[in-house]
């Protein structure tokens, strides 16, 4: 079981350091906010999943998939707000080839 916990826990990590570097990376807001909504909520699931699994309590269940819940049900709506006013206040969109 602990190798399962571990992959998850590793899976995870990997999945928020490529959220990180995807924010660093990308040229432009709506990419970038693209990355850290996707990837960020992803290796999230995966730590959490890793959690319940290494202590499967009711309370430790219930929270984790709370944090879920929530977590995925707010993300896209702040990242789609973020966008939304971005765009209707005519921030650069990146065009292929050029910064």
């Amino acid at each position: 079981m602990s190798v399962v916990i571990s992959f998850f826990l590793l899976a995870g990590s990997l999945f928020a350091l490529l959220a990180a570097v995807g924010v660093l990376k990308m040229p432009d807001l709506y990419c970038r906010m693209h990355a850290a909504t996707k990837a960020g909520a992803f290796g999230c699931a995966l730590i959490l999943i890793a959690v319940m699994l290494s202590n499967p309590t009711p309370r430790v269940i219930i929270e984790s998939l709370a944090i879920l819940f929530f977590f995925y049900l707010t993300a896209p709506i702040a990242a789609h707000l973020v966008g939304r006013i971005s765009y209707r206040r005519h921030f650069p969109i990146w065009k292929r080839g050029k910064k």
